[in-house]
């Protein structure tokens, strides 16, 4: 039987390269690791267009063009499974009224349960929270309250 499918937020994907936290870089690394390996992790396009915005803009150190490339093609481009569709917008939109995330948290969920997803990693959504079939999960819940 194959591993249930997990999606993994744009947060997660940033704290690889954030060297404030060691311990956090390394439980991203290491999620992001497994997810490459083991095929069962995904991400959407939306966290693609979010991580490059953040990438490129907002890093301490922005990541050169052709590091950012490599990044895209070795790793973000093989977990991407969510595409934007009709349908995918208007279940977000649903999840935001029903649940009352903001709307692109909810595109964030929609693409989670889209690629049929059992849990959704993330350090800003609502840890322990289920969603239809979905549980969102703070992989970074063991070092909270910890000091970096």
């Amino acid at each position: 039987m194959k591993a249930p499918r997990y999606f993994i937020d744009t947060n997660i994907i940033v704290y690889c390269f954030d060297k404030r936290d060691p311990a956090k870089q390394d439980a991203a690394r290491s999620l992001v690791a497994d997810a490459l390996e083991s095929g069962t992790g995904v991400i959407s396009y939306q966290v693609v267009q979010e991580f490059i915005n953040l990438a490129t803009r907002r890093f301490a150190t922005q990541i050169k063009p052709d590091d950012l490339q490599d990044f895209l093609s070795d790793v973000l481009f093989l977990l991407l499974d969510a595409y934007p569709s009709k349908d995918l917008y208007l279940d977000a939109l649903q999840l935001h009224q029903r649940y009352g995330y903001s709307y692109y948290d909810s595109l964030i969920i929609a693409g989670a349960l889209s690629s049929g997803c059992a849990v959704l990693y993330s350090e800003d959504l609502h840890h322990g929270h289920k969603i239809r079939n979905l549980v969102i999960k703070n992989p970074f819940a063991e070092f909270q309250g910890r000091s970096s």
